[in-house]
């Protein structure tokens, strides 16, 4: 697959334009999943509630999901996806028609990565986290994937003292560039999470998932790979999690404005969080609905229309009845912000000092079933300030 564009995403627009923009730009999700969770995660608490599925079994289900609205699927390597399984995954994606959108370097699980992967003080052990990644962006390639996910889940620390922690983040960063330039002309999304299972995690929030972006690529030394951030591409993009955006207490829409400002936004995880608690991964618009919409308005504002990918953890129910519901979730969200009436936001935005009140009284008509008959907003903005 050739590089996805995403440099209209840096547009930044106002008045007129915006209100244009809006109106002419639907937001319509695409979906993809994670695998990982078609069969039931190790919990340290309690014994899995349902039985192991083994990949044939989840490619099963995920196929039964297509025509709900299931188009990707996304996989960690090696255990999930690897040359073992290859023909298992090529005769399920040309059988289906469900991509495999991304092959994610399993950099977090393996006992050698106690210490880290591309952060690890012990040089073997980061030069086999760097192997993985070059070899994960290398089959993805192969595979015609959009991109490589890392999350750097075991790269941090729970105890900061003494840390060398600039050392850590110039061995991590290094160590994305070394891969990317080993398998050139692809692209990573970074997945940031402030912590779990790390007390501390590296590039923890949003913010810091960029500026880990702007590093790597000023390290990157391939030919290919430097024509192509001459040409204003973004190599290392962002997928931001909306459950550990909630973690990090970050406000939804304005980190998703930090990756989609600079061309960068690659991906998206969808699920619910409640705030600051530990990665719950529910379904999709369960909690904070109107963090969603906030975040879904941003997206609109700067033209996403990459994947909204799945990733939940449905404990208590059939796999495919969860991403039912996480899709609904989040079409039925998408239809209130395109139904909008955006020339109006933006007024309102542009000149609050004209139209105080007016958001808040606009969206309380907006998340209102139909049959609920509220007074016109004119009457409820009625009372003057002083």
């Amino acid at each position: 697959m050739p590089l996805t564009d995403l440099r209209g995403q840096a547009t930044i627009r106002t008045g007129e334009a915006l209100v244009s923009h809006l109106n002419s730009f639907d937001l319509t999700p695409r979906f993809s999943a994670g695998i990982w969770f078609f069969s039931p995660a190790d919990s340290r608490f309690h014994a899995k509630y349902k039985p192991d599925e083994s990949i044939e079994a989840r490619l099963e289900i995920a196929a039964s999901l297509k025509d709900y609205g299931l188009d990707a699927l996304e996989a960690h390597y090696p255990n999930e996806i690897n040359e073992d399984n290859l023909s298992l995954w090529k005769a399920f994606t040309q059988d289906t028609g469900i991509r495999l959108l991304t092959v994610i370097p399993l950099l977090f699980y393996d006992a050698e990565f106690e210490f880290g992967s591309l952060s690890n003080p012990d040089d073997k052990v980061r030069q086999m986290a760097i192997d993985r990644t070059a070899r994960s962006l290398s089959l993805a390639r192969e595979l015609g994937c959009d991109f490589s996910v890392v999350w750097p889940g075991i790269d941090g620390y729970e105890n900061p003292f003494g840390m060398n922690m600039a050392h850590m983040r110039q061995r991590f960063a290094a160590g994305l560039a070394e891969a990317l330039d080993a398998a050139p002309g692809m692209r990573i999304a970074f997945e940031p999470k402030p912590y779990e299972p790390r007390g501390r995690i590296l590039y923890s929030l949003t913010p810091e998932g960029v500026l880990l972006g702007q590093q790597v690529e000023e390290m990157l030394q391939h030919g290919e790979n430097q024509n192509l951030l001459a040409d204003g591409h973004k190599l290392v993009c962002m997928n931001p999690e909306i459950g550990h955006l909630l973690m990090g207490f970050e406000d939804t829409a304005y980190a998703l404005s930090w990756p989609l400002s600079e061309g960068r936004l690659a991906h998206t995880h969808w699920n619910s969080q409640p705030l600051g608690n530990y990665d719950q991964d529910l379904n999709a618009g369960l909690i904070s609905p109107e963090q969603m919409e906030a975040g879904l308005y941003v997206l609109k504002m700067h033209g996403y229309n990459a994947w909204y990918g799945l990733d939940i953890n449905p404990e208590r129910m059939p796999v495919d009845v969860a991403l039912k519901i996480s899709m609904d979730a989040i079409r039925a969200a998408c239809d209130r912000i395109n139904s909008i009436n955006h020339e109006r936001i933006v007024e309102a935005v542009e000149a609050p000092s004209k139209h105080r009140g007016f958001l808040e009284a606009y969206m309380v008509r907006a998340r209102a079933p139909r049959s609920t008959v509220l007074p016109p907003i004119s009457e409820t903005l009625s009372t003057r300030i002083a």
